[in-house]
């Protein structure tokens, strides 16, 4: 009987590492959201992405997340259906 549940006990403490991303804009989200959705990206890179986004403007497509420095082709490719960019209005 013991063995169900230590299975138990061991799916149980894999949950957390399960994580499930969702969809986020990245010309309108906030460093916490993206961090949050974006799986790979921590709030200190989530945060350069918003400096970028201030800096050079809004982002075209999703690739374009690989032009901050420290987020590679192959964060934004597992993310990419994740990743929104949707037209900023000018004001």
């Amino acid at each position: 009987m013991k063995s169900p549940i230590r299975l138990l006990v061991l799916l149980a403490s894999c949950l957390p590492l399960w994580v499930f991303a969702g969809p986020v804009d990245i010309n309108t989200a906030d460093a916490e959201t993206i961090s949050s959705e974006l799986n790979g990206i921590g709030l200190a890179k989530a945060k350069a992405i918003v400096e970028y986004r201030e800096k050079y403007g809004p982002f075209k497509n999703p690739e374009d997340l690989s032009l901050v420095k420290g987020i590679g082709d192959r964060t934004v490719e597992i993310n990419l259906a994740n990743i929104r960019v949707a037209a900023v209005k000018k004001k």
